[in-house]
């Protein structure tokens, strides 16, 4: 489990492209220090398994069914993604629930810079409208961030200049790509519900 928190702005290093699947070497001293084969590391969101690792960078295979449902697909050498290493048990959960399951994707719309803040408009799949809400939480690119705006097809987010400077969302612009993942308690309670309904 993952809190949404990017602990680093690591790198993609090189690509490598399979019959039905991708190996990426990201650059990240931080979430690599201590790192072991087998561990997870969450990319732009989506939760990836260590390989192998070396110095400051690590491996990680990416199977075609997160190429398909992530933006994974899109990056090359040089791409800046996210990264955070699971939370552990005990740790202040800064952000919210992240399972590291990316949902869909959705693409930058619009930026409105302001002094201190900056408002990102991001399109929404419709499967996933109704899990997102005002003042609700989602994870974009593997970030934590709360929902200003919610509407049938898009939704806002306010971003602080700590979450411009360390994270993509700093340099991503209108047409890139994000990884979404919406509150998976929503759809627990979705579930929940729909089974209760069924057996009247």
């Amino acid at each position: 489990m993952f809190t949404g928190i990017v602990e680093e702005l690591g790198e993609i290093t090189a690509v490598e492209t399979l019959d039905d699947a991708c190996r990426f070497r990201v650059r990240g001293p931080a979430v690599t220090d201590g790192a072991r084969h087998g561990d997870s590391i969450a990319v732009n969101g989506v939760c990836l398994t260590v390989v192998d690792h070396a110095g400051d960078a690590f491996t990680a295979d990416v199977m075609a069914e997160t190429l398909n449902r992530s933006s994974l697909g899109a990056l090359a050498v040089g791409s800046r993604v996210n990264l955070e290493r699971p939370t552990a048990v005990g740790a202040r959960l800064g952000g919210h629930i992240v399972q590291g399951h990316v949902d869909g994707t959705g693409e930058i719309l619009e930026r409105k810079p302001s002094e201190h803040w900056e408002l990102v408009r991001i399109s929404l799949p419709a499967d996933l409208a109704r899990y997102v809400v005002e003042k609700g939480s989602i994870t974009v690119d593997g970030i934590s961030l709360t929902v200003v705006d919610a509407g049938p097809d898009f939704f806002t987010v306010s971003l602080i200049p700590t979450t411009l400077a360390l994270t993509t969302l700093g340099i991503k612009q209108p047409g890139d790509p994000v990884n979404l993942e919406v509150d998976v308690i929503a759809k627990y309670v979705e579930r929940l519900l729909g089974a209760q309904g069924s057996t009247k």
